[in-house]
């Protein structure tokens, strides 16, 4: 497996784009619309951060993390040549998975996500691309 990407709940993924932009030289590799949230990829050369902003009509984890935390770090992805198996052997390991199943992604990728309870507090999603 590999680091992907950070995934960042944010109220401004625009602004938050320009900061990051100005500030680490990192360009904007994807941008899209995909479940209720306004998503962008900024590239940092062997990964990303992925900004997440939740759109007016948005329900799900992103506001919920927003109004209880604040904006800042939601989430961590590896990206995995083949999410099935990565997911059996997180099963093999006694991992509680929030995914049973992959699941379309941003980005055409598929994705499922590991509980933070399992995971020393930490939400990790996995990736393939």
């Amino acid at each position: 497996m590999r680091f992907d990407h950070a995934g960042i709940a944010t109220d401004d993924a625009a602004e938050l784009a320009d900061r990051y932009s100005d500030l680490f030289d990192a360009p904007v590799a994807h941008e899209e619309v995909f479940d209720d949230l306004r998503i962008t990829f900024l590239e940092f050369g062997n990964g990303y951060f992925e900004l997440l902003e939740p759109t007016e009509d948005a329900g799900g984890s992103i506001p919920r993390y927003l109004e209880r935390n604040g904006p800042g770090i939601h989430h961590l992805a590896l990206e995995t040549d083949d999410i099935e198996a990565a997911l059996d052997t997180a099963r093999e390991a006694g991992v509680r998975l929030v995914d049973e199943e992959p699941r379309p992604g941003a980005w055409g990728h598929d994705v499922a996500f590991l509980h933070p309870r399992s995971t020393g507090g930490i939400l990790i999603e996995f990736v393939e691309h």
